[in-house]
């Protein structure tokens, strides 16, 4: 991918490519994130007999790790704010490998929600070192796109753990697959230790990139606290379209293959690849929802109007799902389960990128955080509300007419909020 100069489109200078050696490797650590999460979710059914849970007691567990996930995201962004996202995302990652391993041993409710805890607290890292290293990475128009691609990685771990942990079981144990999977980490780790740098300070970045990278730099401001960021309504706005949304991929990631079980009778050895399809589907929504406002924007359109845009497709894409619940026919309830998945990525990678639209780099981080906390707050609520309807019901059409409505609602309380997403101004503040 070659790109003419900013300043003159007509020149025969090129910009280089290494930022997008920097975002294949969030694309990694975003894989290695969602193998780690997800492997609960598809040992459910095995771990349900052995430990003896019901529906509720796997709600808690669920529970453990989105109350750890909001209470990381309560710092978390401050940290890679004032740390840096080399450090801060070692931090993290190291963490999360630790306790993903330390699931093998638990043997109780409590165990696995302890276990589920540590886990929560460092994968809360993810997402805001993430998000900080693109809007340091890369200018405005590329950032929704190296998004999605980074955060294409979620589907590909949800894709993959499927697929590897049935195979792992069946060669080792259960207690393998979390050891295995946890120490895909410190892999990560070493890579990222090696490779990264601030592009100010990359040997490898030429004076040309350097300098379409910060084309659209914005000026640079000391650290802001979050007394100054919580009065603005664009915080809020991204805060509560978190907290709407995030809920309904949790429920993918950790009911679909109780889902699968209950409603089409697949197990640990078969469901693996309607799984793989929907999150396979999942990928083309996570690059393309970026695409497209990149897309928009490119040709004209204004910030405001390509990223709400490709949020109503994205809003409007997930409406059918409330179908997947009522079919008796697997692969109709995966294509479903799937384009809902495809479009709730799509949303993501859009509404991540809201945060570098209305406030300056110095901030993102802290603003991921406070979304990313509210989100994890949704996931709590709907951990025990899952469990509770499954518990009282057996059904999952409540459940999916949940996930029909919830991005409309947050994109109409987002446009509300922020009509035009107008930049946030922090030195009135």
């Amino acid at each position: 991918m070659s790109e003419s100069t900013m300043d003159n489109p007509g020149a025969t200078t090129r910009v280089g490519n290494f930022r997008w050696v920097i975002c294949a490797l969030l694309f990694f650590a975003a894989t290695v994130n969602y193998v780690d999460r997800q492997v609960i979710g598809i040992l459910k059914p095995l771990l349900e007999k052995e430990f003896h849970w019901t529906e509720s007691d796997y709600g808690s567990i669920v529970f453990a790790f989105q109350t750890a996930y909001a209470l990381g995201m309560l710092v978390v962004g401050r940290i890679m704010d004032r740390i840096g996202t080399r450090s801060g995302f070692s931090l993290s990652v190291g963490l999360w490998s630790i306790a993903a391993m330390a699931h093998a041993w638990a043997s109780s409710v409590f165990g696995f929600m302890a276990a589920r805890f540590a886990l929560g607290i460092g994968e809360s890292g993810n997402f805001p070192a993430s998000i900080k290293t693109v809007a340091e990475w890369f200018p405005k128009k590329e950032r929704a796109l190296a998004t999605g691609i980074f955060n294409a990685g979620t589907n590909i771990g949800a894709l993959v753990t499927p697929l590897a942990v049935p195979l792992i079981v069946a060669a080792y144990g259960w207690y393998e697959a979390f050891l295995i999977t946890g120490a895909l980490g410190f892999i990560w780790l070493v890579a990222w230790l090696l490779i990264y740098r601030k592009p100010e300070d990359h040997p490898r970045l030429s004076k040309s990139e350097l300098e379409y990278i910060n084309s659209d730099k914005e000026e640079q401001l000391p650290q802001i606290p979050w007394s100054r960021l919580l009065p603005h309504r664009q915080t809020w706005a991204f805060a509560i379209g978190k907290f709407l949304t995030d809920p309904i991929w949790w429920v993918y990631l950790f009911w679909l293959p109780d889902f699968l079980n209950k409603q089409h009778g697949l197990d640990l050895k078969s469901f693996g690849i309607p799984l793989a399809v929907i999150y396979i589907i999942a990928d083309f929504g996570s690059v393309g929802g970026g695409w497209i406002s990149g897309f928009l924007i490119k040709r004209g359109w204004s910030v405001n109007g390509g990223r709400k845009t490709a949020m109503l497709i994205c809003a409007l894409a997930v409406v059918p799902i409330i179908f997947a619940s009522m079919t008796a026919n697997l692969w109709l309830a995966v294509i479903l389960v799937g384009i809902a998945a495809a479009a709730h990525q799509g949303w993501s990678a859009n509404i991540f990128t809201l945060t570098s639209d209305m406030f300056p780099k110095q901030a993102v981080g802290s603003v991921v955080g406070i979304g990313g906390m509210a989100g994890a707050v949704g996931g709590m609520l709907i951990a025990k509300v899952v469990g509770w309807i499954l518990d009282a019901t057996g059904s999952y059409v409540p459940i999916f007419a949940i996930a029909a409505s919830a991005y409309l609602i947050a994109l109409a309380i987002i446009h509300f909020m922020a009509p035009k997403l107008e930049p946030a101004k922090l030195d009135n503040a």
